[in-house]
C-alpha cells in the first residue's frame, strides 16, 4: 500500500478529534478510499469516517486495514503544517509515514493487531432533521455545558431548540427556520451527554454546517460533510429512569 495526501491538515484534525472518543481503531484501505468505523469502550458513541479516494494524490492499494494506536496516530500527524504533503506505506508489520515540506520526516509507527469484531452501523429512521452552522451550534452546547452534563434537543416544524436544567439555573437556545434549516413534520425531543457533544462539536473546524438526525428518545447522527470527506457520530440518547 502506498497512499499520498498533498493536503492533510484536515485528517489530522480528525484524527485528533476521533482520538478523544477511542484509542485505537481499524482504518480499512481500499480502491473506494479510507474508512474507520469505530465505538468508544462505553458502547454510547460510534464514529464513523470516510475519505474518498478522490480525496488522495496517490492510492495504490488492492485492501488493507490497519490497526492503530491513535495517541501514536496523531502525534505524528500534528507535525504536518498548511503546505506539509503526507505519504504512507506499509512495510510488513509497520506504517511507514513521511511529511513532506522543507525538509522530509520519516517515522514509523508499529501496527497493532485489532481482531475485535466490528458493530454494524445501525439502520435508523428519525422524524426530525436539522442543518445549521457548526460554529452556532458550538456555541450552543457551550452555553449548556455552562449549567448541567446533559441538554435536550427540540424540533418542531418551524422551531428548533436546545436547552439544559441543572439543580438551579437553565440555560435555552432557539432557532427559526430562518435561522436553520429545520425538517421536523412531528414534534421531537431527545436528552444528549454534553461532554460527548463537546468532543464531537470539534468537527466544526472542517465543516462549516452539522446536520442533526434525532427522534424521540433516540440516538442523535452528528454529520459534518465536506467535498472531501464525511465524518459522522452517533450518539445514543441518555434516557431518565425514575427510581
Amino acid at each position: 500500500m502506498i497512499i499520498k495526501l498533498d493536503n492533510p491538515k484536515a485528517f489530522s484534525e480528525i484524527i485528533s478529534i476521533i482520538s478523544e472518543l477511542v484509542s485505537e481503531v481499524k482504518i480499512k484501505v481500499n480502491r473506494e478510499g479510507m474508512n474507520i468505523v469505530a465505538i468508544d469502550p462505553a458502547n454510547v458513541a460510534m464514529i464513523l469516517f470516510f475519505l474518498p479516494a478522490k480525496a488522495f494524490s496517490q492510492l495504490e492499494v488492492e485492501e488493507e486495514n490497519l490497526g492503530v494506536n491513535l495517541g501514536d496516530f496523531k502525534a505524528i500527524l500534528k507535525r504536518c503544517s498548511l503546505g506539509s504533503s503526507l505519504a504512507m506505506k506499509t512495510e510488513d508489520n509497520y506504517l511507514k509515514i513521511e511529511i513532506i515540506d522543507r525538509v522530509k520526516r520519516e517515522f514509523t509507527l508499529s501496527l497493532i493487531d485489532l481482531d475485535r469484531k466490528e458493530k454494524p452501523v445501525p439502520n435508523l429512521e428519525f422524524s426530525s432533521k436539522v442543518e445549521m452552522s457548526s460554529i452556532e451550534m458550538a456555541e450552543a452546547i457551550e452555553d449548556c455545558s455552562i449549567v448541567a452534563d446533559s441538554c435536550s434537543l427540540e424540533a418542531n416544524p418551524d422551531k428548533f431548540s436546545m436547552y439544559s436544567k441543572g439543580a438551579l439555573n437553565s440555560a435555552n437556545i432557539s432557532y427559526s427556520s430562518d435561522e436553520a434549516y429545520i425538517e421536523s413534520p412531528i414534534a421531537s425531543k431527545s436528552k444528549y451527554s454534553l461532554e460527548y457533544m463537546q468532543k464531537m462539536i470539534k468537527a466544526a473546524k472542517i465543516s462549516e454546517k452539522v446536520i442533526l438526525n434525532f427522534s424521540n428518545d433516540y440516538p442523535l447522527r452528528m454529520d459534518f460533510n465536506t467535498p472531501l470527506l464525511n465524518l459522522s457520530f452517533i450518539l445514543a440518547p441518555r434516557v431518565e429512569t425514575e427510581e
